[in-house]
Parts: structure tokens; C-alpha cells; sequence
């Protein structure tokens, strides 16, 4: 059982910064490829970022490549989302996902483990 915390949301204007934390507890991180997803208010559940377990790989919705890092460190059992260049559109709910496969996905039935999520608002 691997749990997940996300923190670091919040209100930010346009053409701000932020950076999400995911912190895992329970087996062993590095066993287990990570992604983010948002979710706005009626809106289904959108894939941001994953990355690999060894952080070698990574992979990125195109609205977001420039602009948005993942990244994590397997001995803080943590994954980042630096999110740069914030736009009114990228304001959602933003979720941390675990899953124990090898290859990098988008789609969010594959990811075993969720985190509650971290609300994130960008003003304009």
C-alpha cells in the first residue's frame, strides 16, 4: 500500500511559480513510475506529467512543455511538479499518482495509488 500527500498549491497570479511535493509513504519508492494530474470544476481528470522510476524518462501533455518540470528524488521518496509561466487555465486540482509498470502513461486507470490533492488557482 503506497500513500500519497501532495502539498505547495495555491493562489498565484499569472506568469507566477510554484512547486507541488508528493511525499510516499509505504513500499519502495523507486519501485513505482509517478505522474500529476488536474482536474478543473467540471472538467474530467487531466494527465500533466509522469516520470520514470529512475527519473531518466519523462513525458508531458503539450500544454505544458516549457513550462512545467517534473522531477523527484528517490531518497526523499518525493516527486516535484515545478510549475512556471502559470496561466488562468492551469488553475485545477492537482494529484500525484503512483503505478508499479515500466512504461509511462497518460491514462489515469493505469495509476494504482492517488494522493487527495492540492488545489491550485491562478488569477488573471
Amino acid at each position: 500500500q503506497v500513500q500519497l500527500v501532495e502539498s505547495g498549491g495555491g493562489l498565484v497570479q499569472t506568469g507566477g511559480s510554484l512547486r507541488l511535493s508528493c511525499v510516499a509513504s509505504g513500499p519502495i519508492f523507486s519501485n513505482y513510475a509517478m505522474g500529476w494530474f488536474r482536474q478543473a470544476p467540471g472538467k474530467e481528470r487531466e494527465f500533466v506529467a509522469a516520470i520514470s522510476r529512475s527519473g531518466g524518462n519523462t513525458y508531458y501533455v503539450d500544454s505544458v512543455k516549457g513550462r512545467f518540470t517534473i522531477s523527484r528524488d528517490n531518497a526523499k521518496k518525493t516527486v516535484y511538479l515545478q510549475m512556471n509561466s502559470l496561466k488562468p487555465e492551469d488553475t485545477a486540482v492537482y494529484y500525484c499518482a503512483a503505478r508499479s509498470g515500466v512504461a509511462l502513461t497518460a491514462t489515469p486507470i493505469m495509476y494504482t495509488y492517488w494522493g487527495q490533492g492540492t488545489q491550485v488557482t491562478v488569477s488573471s
